[in-house]
């Protein structure tokens, strides 16, 4: 699938049960209510999909069967990355053989700290292990380390690199824009910069709170095309509390309380991530009910 058009791209949560193991039939239902709410493309097993408490088994068995549900209708993008870099290229190759799968995310090195030199490396070698197109995810807020601008655009060279979620600011994806090769796909990791990055000029949004918010993400975005920024920042603002709603307490849970609210029953979170409390719900809820 051509990742091109594809402008407002959920970062997707995975489903649990009862007893914490993957609930497929769930998950259908979720991604079925994703596609019908304005989503164009899907991240797998990225943060918001709880990446760090899945096993490798766990991950190819999710990824298998969202190629199934989804089938050829949007983009599917595969969290590939970690701070092992062989790790990293054996995973690719694995997910390579998938049939169905857009890209691979890698994201940022997290913990072992390294410099430019060794992002860059780690992310060609990621690169090179396969056909797989690879974004790159900058998230230095959970990674500590950041991809900077000079990096990104040499890595933007390379052929398998395909684009990048960005999640540093507006400054660095305006730099971004301006000096990447056209075809570099932009996308802000930043719910609350979705306005800013369309209208500067990026692909669109890798959000989570377009889980509930879809609409409202396809409307501002429609306005934006057809020349409306007037009407898309009113939109925009209306969004703003709610998405600060959305990241009250460490994400996922404020949107798997909102799912299992509307009958997602998207399940609970595995530690160390935990489940809103009963008032933080009511909060959140209470907001995006305004």
């Amino acid at each position: 699938m051509n990742l091109e058009n594809a402008a407002i791209l959920t970062a997707m949560v995975t489903p649990f049960d009862e007893e914490g193991t993957m609930d497929y039939p769930q998950l259908k239902k979720l991604i079925e209510y994703l596609l019908q709410h304005h989503t164009e493309g899907l991240i797998v097993a990225g943060t918001t999909g709880e990446s760090p408490t899945l096993s490798h088994d766990e991950k190819l068995a999710l990824f298998k069967e969202t190629i199934k549900i989804v089938a050829g209708r949007v983009p599917i993008i595969c969290g590939i990355g970690s701070n092992n870099t062989q790790e990293s290229v054996d995973f690719a190759k694995e997910v390579a053989q998938l049939d169905g799968v857009t890209a691979g995310l890698a994201v940022v090195p997290y913990y072992n700290k390294p410099n430019q030199e060794g992002l860059y490396r780690h992310f060609k070698a990621i690169s090179e292990a396969s056909d797989l197109p690879i974004i790159l995810y900058n998230v230095p807020s959970r990674t500590i380390a950041r991809l900077e601008v000079t990096t990104i655009l040499e890595l933007a060279k390379l052929p398998n690199i395909i684009g990048i979620k960005e999640c540093t600011g507006q400054l660095t994806m305006a730099q971004i824009i301006e000096q990447a090769p056209q075809d570099f796909l932009i996308y802000s990791g930043e719910d609350a910069l979705a306005f800013e990055a369309k209208a500067m000029g990026a692909n669109g949004i890798i959000s989570v709170a377009s889980h509930v918010l879809g609409n409202e993400f396809y409307e501002m975005y429609q306005e934006l095309t057809n020349g409306h920024a007037q009407a898309a920042g009113n939109i925009q603002r209306q969004l703003l509390p709610k998405i600060e709603a959305l990241f009250s307490v460490p994400s996922p849970a404020p949107v798997k309380a909102v799912l299992n609210h509307l009958g997602m029953n998207v399940g609970d979170l595995r530690l160390p991530l935990v489940a809103c409390t009963s008032e933080e719900k009511t909060t959140i809820l209470k907001i995006l009910n305004k």
